[in-house]
């Protein structure tokens, strides 16, 4: 199937791994030229060589800078004033209980998972409309939907990106630009292993991850941590043609964690 993404310029943000690292790949596969993005130059260039790896035919380049600060988006969107793709997958979070979780952490968490995409839209949002195509994707969460409650503040920022990409979309209502969101559930990378390190309490990562899926999501369906492959396969679709009418939307990929039909 032909995604039509060939050249399309797409920007992936906390790209140098995980999610982000399989949804860059994902795009590069599907012909995209795709910007990756990390915060140290280091993470960047070694995300690159890796991506090469992958997809000799890959066409990627760097973008080192923390987008939860204004001034590295400033700089950024100088270096690349228009992109076609724009996928808002920075994210960060962080077992803590809700009565240790100072004003800094809440500031700083929603810098990083809320702001950093509100400034990248707002900066892109007019030229794709030019354009009339274009398409941004919020890698929310599960957590936004079912509030984790060893992790509040990350919920919070995970259902603030929801309102945020259905009211954005609404202001593309009648134009070739779509904005939705995706929702993965717990998902195996970097980040996940430092979060099971926290709580595990000296088990082992599969004895953790039984657990964790007995006590902490019953509800699963998939009664394992998801893949970012998995998570990647439908953000690539969600931003090629052939998602045109999938538009405003919360698209889950959490293997059945949130007990809903709708």
């Amino acid at each position: 199937m032909d995604l039509h993404l060939k050249d399309k310029l797409a920007l992936v943000t906390g790209s140098t791994k995980g999610i982000g690292f399989a949804i860059a790949t994902g795009l590069a596969r599907e012909g995209a030229r795709v910007i990756v993005n990390g915060r140290s130059q280091q993470s960047v260039d070694e995300a690159l060589a890796k991506l090469r790896a992958q997809v000799p035919d890959a066409h990627g380049e760097g973008f080192a800078g923390n987008l939860a600060d204004p001034k590295q988006i400033a700089t950024l969107v100088e270096k690349h004033p228009a992109v076609d793709v724009l996928v808002n997958n920075l994210g960060i979070f962080d077992p803590k209980p809700f009565e240790e979780i100072p004003d800094e952490d809440w500031q700083h968490f929603f810098d990083t998972n809320v702001m950093s995409g509100v400034r990248l839209s707002r900066a892109y949002l007019p030229k794709m409309k030019q354009k009339n195509w274009g398409r941004i994707v919020f890698i929310s969460s599960e957590s936004g939907v079912q509030i984790p409650v060893e992790m509040i503040h990350y919920g919070v920022t995970k259902t603030a990106q929801l309102g945020l990409s259905r009211g954005i979309a609404e202001s593309c209502a009648g134009t070739g630009v779509t904005v939705n969101a995706v929702l993965p559930g717990p998902t195996s990378s970097d980040g996940v292993t430092e979060f099971a390190t926290k709580l595990a309490a000296g088990k082992s990562l599969k004895e953790f991850e039984k657990e964790f899926f007995e006590t902490g999501r019953p509800t699963s369906l998939l009664k394992r941590f998801t893949t970012p492959e998995e998570v990647a396969n439908m953000v690539v679709y969600v931003c090629s043609e052939a998602s045109a009418a999938t538009n405003g939307a919360a698209l889950r990929v959490d293997g059945g964690v949130v007990r809903s039909a709708f």
